[in-house]
């Protein structure tokens, strides 16, 4: 008995979220599991003498389907099958089946409620849906910051805040909350006797004050932190990064000689890096020729290793990397006119995909068109091929490859009047053919990186008042984007595919993050968004008829999650000096950031099924 109760804590405090768990806790939980064996397409009880019960899946594969009997997921081996401890499930009629013969463990879930009392983090995951647990992911996420920088260390007095926002120990929990909001600050310097005493946090507001029901009214030293961790003036962005992550805290007092003077945040260490990118900025404007260009790109992958591992968000990244591309262009056009003299007429140089969208990594490809005025002769137009050759040459000399799909200004089809984009637009949307809708896809995500704007917003704007009354293409475009779909197996975890090296990996771009793209995409096209950037074209549709707000919050956090952990991904690929993918092996992160990634698929998974419904 005791040898299978052992071979029962060695497996489930492997599994997320008894791994937060105590050796003791586990060997309580583990007196609580009974072990059945089921025969393949036999039935799994939903409830058990009116007991809510948890599985666990030791060996098999289990099958949820809902009420309608429709498949929602499979459960293999080291999957928790909690879906019956969820609120209100009880009013659902969902069944599970067996589709392999498996060994399955089972709790009854209120004694193991009873057990984990002290591990309400263990006990909320477990009652929690997908995008729950991812909303609470992206949440601490955003609070991070991972591993010090090679860009932090300048001195702390270059950017920390001063002075410090202070509050006598004498007022209350409410009056410290009500005076953050008036100063927008996220934490409060506690003094007592004119000396610093402690130090109180939102956080500290919400867990210790809010959570716990304690009296707003009460003192702000009952929940304030009496040991504050400061930093002295001296010392560099590097030392304060470090003791953050030792202390786990997101806050630092500044004090010079004791003295304190100032508050350093975890935020401001990252805006630190974005200021970076502010300064290669004006550096990349200024550069003489494309040599000297080509010298500041091999810069790229070093800040985007370097903000990845301040835990920058995805949206934070893509924004610095594609200003910085946008930059790149610039700067190429303006060494072409010097070259070839002003241009004859006006024109807009056009960016698409992921730069368009803001949402640009390095090592991508360039995609770019030209939209030349109505009224420009054929020999004019043949300065405006000589002109589009001479940048793409140079992004190329930059990094940025030319485009498999010649998706670029020297691309004649793609260098052509305004009254011809018009024209391309509208047999798009009115004849949705398959290469029609290949190539809206493309081009529905437009940005002017340099030239006439008004050009581009003419054209946009008579294309979403055509979208906007095309049912049929918001059809046929929404069967094409849905092709795309989340790498969920059911079957052991994931589907993987060949990145061309003869690896197999998730591919977090095309079947991860493509799928919100075009969602997102769809849902701009209904609503006649004219933002291109997938995040805010999700909050633009938020509480429209296309997407609630609930909705557009979950897949903002499924997004966010891909792309974070390809970033992460790409960092570590470019510190090893190899070439940047998309393509991450599940073995390369944890057990728990596994099931998250299953979480942001299955948000993304549920909104596709709806959309085929719509």
């Amino acid at each position: 008995m005791n040898a299978a109760l052992n071979d029962i804590v060695d497996f489930i405090k492997t599994i997320p979220p008894f791994n937060l768990l105590s050796d003791q806790h586990c060997h309580l939980i583990a007196k609580h599991v009974s072990i059945g064996y089921y025969r393949n397409q036999s039935a799994l009880e939903t409830k058990r003498d009116d007991q809510v019960i948890l599985y666990l899946v030791k060996k098999g594969v289990v099958a949820y389907y809902n009420e309608i009997n429709e498949l929602q997921a499979k459960f293999s081996e080291g999957d928790l099958c909690s879906v019956l401890c969820q609120k209100n499930i009880d009013e659902l009629q969902i069944s599970l089946r067996i589709e392999e013969d498996s060994l399955i463990y089972s709790i009854d879930f209120k004694a193991l409620q009873e057990l984990l009392i002290d591990y309400p983090n263990a006990l909320q995951f477990l009652l929690q849906t997908a995008p729950q647990r991812l909303q609470d992911k992206m949440g601490a996420v955003s609070e991070s910051a991972l591993i010090a920088s090679s860009l932090t260390n300048a001195p702390i007095m270059d950017y920390y805040n001063s002075p410090a926002i202070t509050i006598s120990s004498q007022e209350s929990i409410q009056n410290a909350a009500k005076y953050m909001t008036e100063k927008n600050v996220s934490c409060l310097v506690i003094m007592a006797n004119g000396s610093p005493a402690g130090i109180v946090t939102d956080k500290d507001i919400r867990r210790r004050c809010v959570a716990k029901g304690l009296s707003s009214h009460g003192p702000v030293t009952d929940i304030m932190t009496d040991k504050m961790a400061t930093i002295d003036i001296n010392l560099c962005g590097h030392d304060a990064l470090a003791l953050m992550i030792s202390q786990r805290i997101h806050h630092l007092p500044v004090t010079n000689h004791g003295v304190l003077v100032g508050m350093l945040t975890a935020t401001d260490l990252m805006n630190q890096e974005g200021h970076h990118a502010v300064n290669l900025s004006s550096v990349i404007h200024k550069a003489s020729s494309v040599a000297a260009l080509v010298e500041l790109s091999s810069m790229l992958p070093k800040l985007q290793v370097s903000m990845a591992k301040l835990g920058a968000s995805a949206d934070y990244l893509g924004k610095n990397i594609s200003a910085l591309t946008m930059a790149f262009t610039i700067r190429l056009i303006e060494l072409a006119e010097q070259k070839l003299g002003v241009a004859p007429v006006s024109y807009a140089w056009l960016c698409t995909g992921s730069q368009a969208r803001q949402e640009q990594l390095v090592y991508s490809d360039q995609d770019n068109a030209l939209i030349i005025a109505d009224h420009a002769t054929p020999e004019q137009e043949g300065w405006f091929e000589a002109f589009a050759h001479f940048i793409c040459d140079g992004l190329a000399a930059c990094g940025y490859i030319y485009c498999p799909g010649n998706i670029m200004a020297t691309n004649q089809l793609w260098r052509q009047k305004k009254q011809v984009w018009q024209g391309y637009f509208t047999d798009w949307v009115t004849q949705p053919e398959p290469q029609a809708l290949l190539n809206s896809c493309v081009f529905f995500d437009l940005a002017t990186v340099h030239g006439d704007s008004s050009l581009l917003q003419d054209v946009r704007r008579n294309m979403l008042i055509q979208t906007q009354k095309n049912t049929l293409f918001l059809a046929h475009i929404s069967r094409n984007a849905l092709l795309q779909k989340p790498p969920l197996g059911f079957f052991r975890d994931f589907v993987l595919v060949h990145d061309g090296n003869n690896k197999k990996g998730l591919d977090l771009k095309h079947n991860g993050l493509a799928p919100i793209i075009n969602l997102a995409r769809i849902y701009a096209l209904a609503e006649g968004i004219e933002d291109v950037n997938t995040i805010m074209r999700l909050k633009l549709a938020a509480g429209t008829p296309s997407l609630s707000r609930t909705e557009s919050a979950n897949l903002i956090d499924a997004f966010e999650l891909l792309g974070m952990l390809r970033a992460e991904h790409q960092a570590k690929q470019i510190e090893r000096g190899e070439e940047a993918d998309s393509y991450l092996l599940p073995k390369e992160i944890s057990r728990l950031e596994r099931e998250h990634l299953k979480d942001a698929f299955k948000v993304v998974k549920a909104m596709q099924n709806y959309r085929q419904m719509v």
